[in-house]
């Protein structure tokens, strides 16, 4: 007999108060009989776990015993379970790891715990450059999450235009170093970039949040929408297999390579929301590059190159000269 399975189920024990073999069996994916046996030894062993037969009976531990394995305090409990939500949310092994550790929590630590495993969501994949978070900032906003309280925020949008506004917030989402927060606001869910936050004061007002709320999902439904801005215009080029990586790098997962060549270069294909943008990325590749299609991007790139040429060329038409600097040759 397996001790970790006496100990799980001890705590199952403590966190449902009374429950029967059928229900611990399927809780730790054993046969009724082994779960049935498993209770009647802690009951051997002294403690005091007792069947109630009769309808609605069961097994359950006498007189509110518990046997407190965790040893964490609430601030501890929280501080854990913000370091592994992130992880639970990219893992079905982590998940059923994070539900294990939430019963074996004292009842009263469970709901802030729970909040705080929900609270943030890592995203790993790039989406172009980005800034480093500002954790004093996001420590703030994660607090208001766990104990569900509104924030005044004052915000800049990407027009710079700034204004206040209170939200619900219901969870961070950590993308590439870039931190983000998705709020309930008076017009429905919004996303705001945390680096664009100017001032955020938790209030003592209730947030209010869905029952159904998953940041997970919320945030896979904004990186469905920004990515459908972000690849509404794409492009073939042909390039060094070997500059791939590069390229890749530029423009992260709206980069995908389809075939390799037999001259020893790659047919790439690349987007971005508009021609230009396209161009503006690839401008400075000079002729490393040949953008195959589509004919607005190459037209891009010519008016780029003409507008360069036009500002750097001296009178007669040649490259200018590069300004002195005054330093020695």
């Amino acid at each position: 007999m397996r001790a970790d399975r006496l100990i799980a189920t001890l705590l199952f024990l403590q966190t449902r108060g009374r429950v029967t073999a059928a229900e611990l069996a399927e809780e730790l994916e054993v046969s009724v009989a082994t779960a049935r046996r498993d209770l009647e030894a802690l009951s051997a062993a002294g403690v005091p776990v007792y069947p109630q037969p009769g309808r609605g009976g069961g097994w359950s531990l006498v007189g509110g015993a518990r046997t407190d394995l965790s040893g964490l305090s609430a601030p501890e409990a929280q501080a854990l379970f913000l370091l592994l939500g992130p992880a639970a949310a990219g893992s079905a092994e982590a998940g059923t790891a994070l539900r294990k550790l939430l019963r074996a929590l004292p009842r009263t630590f469970r709901a802030d715990a729970e909040a705080a495993a929900g609270a943030t969501v890592t995203d790993p994949a790039r989406w172009g450059e980005s800034e480093r978070d500002r954790p004093e900032l996001v420590e703030r906003l994660q607090t208001a999450v766990v104990q569900r309280r509104k924030v005044r925020l004052t915000y800049d949008n990407h027009a710079r235009a700034r204004t206040t506004r209170l939200v619900d917030p219901w969870g961070l989402v950590d993308k590439d170093d870039t931190w983000y927060l998705i709020a309930g606001t008076e017009r429905g869910q919004r996303t705001f970039r945390v680096d664009r936050i100017v001032a955020a004061e938790p209030t003592d007002r209730p947030a209010e949040r869905p029952d159904d709320f998953s940041l997970a999902t919320a945030w896979q439904q904004v990186v469905g929408e920004v990515e459908r801005r972000r690849s509404h215009t794409w492009a073939t080029v042909l390039l060094d297999a070997g500059l791939v990586p590069a390229l890749r790098a530029r423009f992260g997962r709206h980069c995908h390579l389809d075939a390799h060549l037999d001259d020893g270069r790659a047919r790439v294909r690349v987007a971005a929301p508009t021609p230009l943008d396209i161009a503006r990325h690839l401008a400075g590749w000079g002729a490393l590059i040949d953008v195959v299609e589509p004919p607005p991007v190459r037209a891009e790139l010519h008016r780029l190159g003409s507008e360069l040429v036009d500002r750097y060329a001296d009178e007669r038409g040649r490259p200018g000269r590069r300004p002195s600097t005054g330093g020695n040759r």
